[in-house]
């Protein structure tokens, strides 16, 4: 990226994405990749000379290099945000990649547990030691409360957001909204069994709900190889993952309650259409049953 003339004005433009929009290091590595790529194509050419038509052609060279359509989405929605940026702080004309659309991708549907497959995973046993009970209540909370991974490592034990007694949680999610949501019995009964062996594993003073071999938070990437080796356990052929548990939980909690307002208030999704897609796992059920069960869909 230092190579191209204009590397410093992507430089800045990241560093206020980082410092201003609180990026994830992920989304600022992916940022970082696209504008690079962009620098890259144009070699030794000013950003500030960038045509619509050349961007065109570039998403059409790198749709021949191989990316899918949700790469090139991706680095063409990079590409507008910096010359947005450049144009309202580094006195840039024209904004290139307005108007300008990738290849629409198809939106694969979050896969869920079944209904049945989800009792097998939380059936019944006696957490004899704090890991399980730790275990049990990390997977309980998931599914029952429909949070996401980085929300539920990020919970602590007495800053007031878990309360047992009113069954709620409250949690900070995506774009930092902030949201509360039920706690199902179960769940409230395993946090408590972990809760009055979390101080065997959890080092002093330390603030983390769920603590790891060292007594330290927990790390996402532990919750979901325990999760792994958990169902592996109770034979479940799946590959189960923490946020399997959150599809679970919002399709579920729709097949039974129809109420799509209310599963997307519990999920905290901005908008109803990234809740909608639950609607077609539930329509895929039903047509299960439908192939299985009506007279004059049975095969010969």
């Amino acid at each position: 990226m230092d190579a191209h003339p204009d590397s410093r004005l992507v430089r800045d433009y990241l560093d206020a994405l980082k410092h201003q929009r609180r990026l994830s290091p992920a989304t600022l590595r992916n940022y970082g990749g696209a504008l690079e790529l962009l620098l890259g194509l144009l070699k030794a050419t000013p950003l500030r000379t960038l045509e619509p038509s050349q961007v065109r052609r570039f998403m059409a060279l790198l749709h021949a290099r191989g990316l899918g359509p949700r790469s090139l989405a991706l680095t063409l929605s990079a590409w507008r945000g910096c010359f947005r940026w450049l144009v309202r702080h580094r006195g840039f004309r024209v904004n290139p990649a307005v108007g300008i659309r990738a290849p629409k991708a198809p939106r694969p549907l979050p896969k869920a547990l079944s209904v049945e497959a989800a009792q097998r995973l939380f059936q019944e046993e006696k957490h004899s030691t704090p890991e399980l009970a730790r275990d049990a209540a990390m997977f309980e909370l998931l599914y029952s409360s429909g949070l996401r991974l980085g929300e539920l490592v990020a919970l602590n034990v007495d800053d007031g957001r878990l309360d047992l007694q009113q069954g709620e949680v409250t949690v900070t999610g995506k774009g930092s909204k902030t949201r509360t949501v039920p706690i199902g019995s179960k769940a409230r009964e395993s946090l408590q069994r972990w809760l009055s062996s979390r101080n065997q594993l959890a080092a002093p003073a330390e603030k983390a709900l769920f603590v790891g071999g060292r007594g330290k938070r927990i790390s996402p990437a532990m919750v979901g190889a325990r999760l792994r080796a958990w169902a592996r356990r109770r034979g479940l052929v799946e590959h189960v993952h923490p946020h399997m548990l959150r599809h679970s939980f919002a399709s579920h909690l729709l097949q039974s309650s129809q109420d799509l307002r209310a599963v997307q208030e519990m999920l905290g999704h901005a908008s109803i259409s990234t809740t909608q897609v639950y609607t077609h796992l539930d329509f895929q059920a039903l047509a299960k049953v439908y192939d299985a069960a009506h007279p004059r869909a049975k095969k010969k």
